[in-house]
Formats: structure tokens, C-alpha cells, sequence
């Protein structure tokens, strides 16, 4: 199964140029060129992201899982927005183009299980990787696109706690490098196990990376710290 990160087709920050090139779901080139290499390839392929036109008049961050005949087996909206001044002087404000997503998604019967879907920023909100793994998720993807300075401080420690605290595997396809737009992105593509160990990290730049996930490693690693079984709904705080 091939793995690919957020704005796979399009990585632009002035988006009165980028709206040029956003097409929505069904006239996407970028979408029919990987479905047609899906069906010719005969293997399964997550689509990190794409901006794409949605209903609402505003852009979607949607992820693609695409089958092997190159059908659509699950699709998912970008649910956090990324709004945020940093210290370097950039500022960014997904919320004045985008439509958030409102639910997680799961897609069953992929070659590694089954496949729960978040976006870059999603990262951040531990709460949707407790629906996946309460959904029976094996894996969660984590296509992202994370700038030098938040990839450097929180990247490789907000993968590992997903993936203990979840007990399941963690695959997070980044962008990397110097783009035409400006701007500067972390890179450092993980595969990360249950027991929060590193098995991939791709470094800077552009590569194919290899990784096997055992998903009986996922029962191993929970019967030793079975955290899902004692995990228990948090109700108000007292004062």
C-alpha cells in the first residue's frame, strides 16, 4: 500500500493563484491520474490530501483511500484547521478557505487492516485517535505537510504518543524541502509501532520508503499496557 502526503497535488500559499487549479472531486486530474495508476499497479494507495472545491462555497483538505480496480474505498475532510501566527513571521489561516470535516473516518479490508484517517494538524487533538482505535483501527495515517520550526520542536514526539496511547501503528507521509511558494516544510516521513518505535523516519528530501507492519504486534503491545480496556469517559471537573 503506497502512503502519500497532505496537498499531494497542489502546495500553494497564495491562494488567489492556487484557486486557479482547484478543481473539485470528480474533475480532478490529480485524483484520475491515481486511481488509474491504482487499477494499472494492482495495489492500494492513500492519497494524503488534495484541495479540492467542496459544497459549501469554501475549499475540503480531503484524503483518498483508493482500491486496487482504482475505486474510492473512503474519503475524509480534514477536521482541525490549522489558524496560527508563528514566530518566524508566518501566518496561517486554513479556516478562511477551508470547511473542516465533522467526523472521523475509518476504511475496513485494506492489506493492513483497517485504516483510520487524520490530516497534519489532527495530530494535535489526541481525542480523534481514541475514536479510531476505538473503532478498531490498525493503523492511522498522518499525511502532513509541517512547517521547519513545529516539525522540529513536536513531529517525531506527537507520533510516538499517538501510536502508544492508541496501541496501533502510526504511518505519516510529510512533505519535505524548499517549496516554489516560500515556504519551508519539516519532511521526516515516520512509520511508527504501537510501542512507539521508530521503524522508518525519512529524513529530509524526496524518497520511497519501505516498512512492514506486523498487526499482531498490536495485540502483543496491548496486553502488556491494555489501555483501550481501561480507558474511561472523563466527565466535568469538580472545583
Amino acid at each position: 500500500m503506497l502512503f502519500t502526503p497532505e496537498m499531494s497535488g497542489l502546495l500553494d500559499a497564495d491562494r488567489e493563484r492556487a484557486g486557479g487549479s482547484v478543481r473539485s472531486e470528480g474533475d480532478d486530474a490529480v485524483l484520475a491520474a491515481v486511481r488509474a495508476a491504482a487499477k494499472a499497479s494492482g495495489i492500494w494507495v492513500h492519497l494524503g490530501s488534495l484541495a479540492l472545491r467542496g459544497d459549501s462555497g469554501k475549499l475540503v483538505n480531503r484524503s483518498f483511500v483508493i482500491d486496487p480496480t482504482g475505486a474510492i474505498a473512503g474519503r475524509y475532510d480534514k477536521m482541525h484547521l490549522f489558524d496560527v501566527d508563528l514566530p518566524t513571521g508566518e501566518s496561517w489561516r486554513e479556516s478562511a478557505a477551508y470547511q473542516a470535516g465533522d467526523r472521523p473516518v475509518v476504511v475496513r479490508g485494506t492489506p493492513i487492516g483497517t485504516l483510520g484517517l487524520t490530516i497534519c494538524y489532527d495530530l494535535r487533538f489526541p481525542a480523534i485517535f481514541e475514536r479510531l482505535s476505538e473503532a478498531e483501527a490498525d493503523v492511522i495515517a498522518v499525511p502532513a505537510a509541517f512547517t521547519v520550526p513545529t516539525g522540529k520542536a513536536h513531529w517525531h514526539v506527537l507520533l510516538r504518543a499517538r501510536a502508544i496511547e492508541a496501541g496501533l501503528f502510526v504511518v505519516a507521509a510529510a512533505q519535505s524541502g524548499h517549496h516554489e511558494d516560500g515556504r519551508d516544510t519539516f519532511g521526516h516521513s515516520l512509520v511508527v509501532d504501537p510501542w512507539g518505535e521508530v521503524l522508518v523516519d525519512g529524513g529530509d528530501g524526496e524518497k520511497l520508503l519501505f516498512a512492514e507492519i506486523d498487526v499482531a504486534r498490536i495485540a502483543k503491545v496491548r496486553s502488556r499496557i491494555p489501555v483501550l480496556r481501561h480507558r474511561r469517559t472523563v466527565g466535568p471537573v469538580s472545583d
